[in-house]
């Protein structure tokens, strides 16, 4: 039963990882073709929060998943809030990168993660990592270095746009997995109250960035339906994606997720070269391969660390007398003293021939066995 059970959690994982690989590199490809004919990534941004609001209500209460739970005031201004800005921080500036660089590029700069990870991690966690996951940082470095160097679409706002993205998507993964664990919030709830706030907060800045902006703009057809229709689509598989994202992470432990979202992204890379057809150079996809093995050294290093910080909190193995171990006092007739005292410090008179102690008691009887 155990290994079925076991087997079972293992097929849903791969089967939502798949999914979401799909989900991922659809929405990215879509968001860019997007993009290139609508300039507004704001209004992308905004459509994408608004799909997470308005679907995952009635969705999720069809699907019976708990709504309330018990979270003090403190703890949602603490954590939540913060989530919440993370979260419309990151979004916004993801679709800025893919809008100004080629989105092979932007997942190569997001591979920088771990780096981002480690560094708030220190700083907000004063979690110390070892030698091994502070070298495994230096290919990611380089590789993102070398694609930068050799990219040939490269744009400064597209660089620091993924790289603040990235910061953002790493705020999340360590503060979402605290959320769950603290709160045992459901974690579709968690998202459905995210994607709320986040549209709360990031509706007065897109009102002043691009819907006036967007009313004076000439060049856009208010009846033009394809790009209607892309944005409709963009915002309904980047629900998906943070769904089954939020789903995964809410099934595996921040490594395994960790080592899912590499793969991810180099599957988005590869469906993205080839649907999107944007040049590359030799130097560039060794850049790119470079960092994404960087990550994977990453998460190795950190899984090495996480196996040896078990293997040390293991007492070691005691050898201790079969009296000790089993709670029985032999006690022989003429040997030794003529008073035998176990741990509890009952005292028996050793002159009763073949008597024992279990637990402190004495028992008449043959020992056969010492």
């Amino acid at each position: 039963m155990a290994d079925r059970k076991h087997t079972k959690e293992v097929l849903t994982v791969l089967i939502l990882c798949v999914l979401w690989y799909i989900v991922s590199s659809s929405n990215n490809v879509i968001g860019k073709t997007l993009l290139n004919e609508f300039p507004y990534p704001m209004t992308m941004t905004m459509v994408q929060l608004l799909s997470i609001t308005v679907f995952s209500g009635p969705l999720f209460n069809l699907w019976g998943i708990r709504k309330y739970v018990d979270i003090s005031w403190r703890y949602y201004f603490t954590l939540i809030v913060p989530l919440a800005f993370g979260k419309f921080i990151a979004s916004v500036f993801s679709h800025v990168s893919i809008w100004k660089v080629p989105v092979s590029y932007a997942h190569t700069v997001k591979a920088t993660m771990p780096l981002f990870t480690v560094v708030l991690s220190r700083v907000l966690m004063k979690e110390k990592q070892t030698l091994t996951v502070y070298f495994s940082l230096i290919p990611i470095i380089a590789g993102v270095a070398i694609a930068t160097i050799t990219e040939i679409s490269f744009d400064v706002i597209g660089l620091v746009s993924a790289l603040v993205a990235t910061m953002g998507f790493s705020l999340m993964n360590i503060f979402s997995k605290k959320v769950l664990h603290d709160t045992n919030v459901h974690h579709l709830r968690l998202l459905h109250i995210l994607g709320r706030l986040a549209l709360l907060m990031f509706l007065p800045v897109w009102i002043v960035v691009d819907m006036f902006t967007l009313l004076k703009d000439d060049s856009v057809q208010y009846h033009d339906y394809r790009v209607v229709g892309l944005l409709m689509m963009d915002g309904v598989l980047n629900w998906l994606q943070n769904i089954i994202a939020f789903s995964v992470l809410s099934l595996v432990t921040p490594l395994t997720y960790a080592v899912a979202n590499a793969s991810k992204r180099i599957f988005v890379i590869a469906v993205s070269l080839f649907i999107l057809g944007n040049p590359v150079t030799g130097p560039n996809v060794f850049g790119m391969l470079l960092a994404i093995f960087g990550v994977l050294c990453y998460n190795k290093a950190k899984y090495d660390a996480k196996q040896a910080e078990k293997k040390e909190t293991i007492l070691p193995f005691s050898q201790k007398s079969w009296q000790d171990r089993t709670g029985y006092t032999v006690l022989q007739n003429g040997v030794g003293d003529d008073f035998a005292k176990p741990s509890n410090g009952t005292i028996v008179n050793g002159s009763n021939n073949n008597s024992f102690i279990y637990n402190g008691k004495a028992t008449g009887g043959n020992l056969l066995f010492v």
